[in-house]
């Protein structure tokens, strides 16, 4: 008998958490031979998340629940998650339904059956999507050297779980860190869906800002670019040199250096937070599933 951890990241999901949960224990009871628990990460929700989350761990013995005392975002949450997992398969999966629950059977299978350490979900459109979202989502994964449409929706063997935890860095990015620790992956395609209620939380900005996060964590493109950057410049200062524009230079590399410096600080910057050693979160309340089993 195998167990089945979910792990679900919450930020204000109060009008898809019914839902998920009715569509994933569906899904779970079909699979043969496991039993299975769901592990709820309320990650400083304003809305009624918690509310619901204490309602489902009183109905169903299967569901637990881990709230956080303040907003520390969903690296957090996944990793929090995944030290709370007691399964030998764990999966990672988001509350608004856009990742399948109809995988996880092919999931286990993969993993049960053909041998895997990991089966993962792979978006293959971006269907709903702005035109200059999916060129920046299509860029990023470029830049970082990684599949398009490779996200967190994945399910895991202990043995890879465990390797993960080894990875205790504060600045997270867990899609780098499931390419670092390795293991043989098998990537199932699906159609993006739209969400089944609710907004979502990432908008251009956040989008980017994760983004960057990813980049400065798991890449040194930045500091490439702006060794290529400062040697094209060094080189176009002698076409411009009889030209003789000095406010025209000043401005352009006084602009250079401070792009290549702000590189170079980013990066100071994550070594610094490294150093401090802070918890990556902080729970204020949770609760235990009184039972895994179907």
């Amino acid at each position: 008998m195998h167990c089945i951890s979910v792990i679900v990241p919450c930020f204000n999901e109060e009008d898809v958490l019914q839902a998920f949960h009715q569509e994933v224990t569906k899904e779970l009871q079909t699979i043969d031979h496991t039993t299975y628990e769901l592990i709820f990460v309320n990650d400083g929700s304003s809305d009624h998340t918690q509310d619901i989350l204490e309602s489902l761990s009183q109905v169903d013995p299967h569901c637990s629940y881990y709230t956080f005392s303040r907003n520390f975002g969903k690296e957090a949450a996944m990793y929090a998650g995944l030290k709370q997992a007691k399964g030998d398969l764990v999966v990672i999966m988001d509350a608004d339904l856009q990742h399948p629950p109809r995988l996880l059977k092919p999931m286990a299978h993969a993993i049960l059956d053909e041998h895997y350490d990991c089966c993962a979900g792979k978006r293959i459109d971006r269907q709903g999507e702005g035109k200059l979202r999916n060129f920046l989502s299509h860029s990023f994964y470029k830049i970082i050297h990684m599949q398009d449409g490779a996200g967190d929706f994945r399910m895991m063997s202990r043995q890879m779980v465990d390797a993960i935890l080894e990875c205790k860095e504060y600045n997270r990015y867990m899609k780098g860190i499931f390419s670092f620790v390795g293991f043989d992956t098998k990537w199932i395609p699906f159609h993006n869906v739209e969400r089944v209620g609710g907004r979502s939380k990432w908008n251009l900005k956040s989008l980017f800002t994760y983004a960057l996060q990813g980049i400065y964590s798991f890449s040194d493109a930045p500091i490439q670019w702006c060794m290529g950057i400062g040697l094209i410049s060094l080189l176009a200062s002698f076409v411009f040199l009889p030209i003789r524009p000095i406010v025209f230079f000043l401005m352009f590399f006084g602009g250079l250096q401070i792009l290549c410096l702000s590189a170079i600080g980013e990066y100071a910057s994550k070594c610094y937070l490294e150093s401090k050693n802070r918890p990556i979160y902080i729970i204020k309340k949770q609760s235990q599933a009184r039972e895994i089993q179907k």
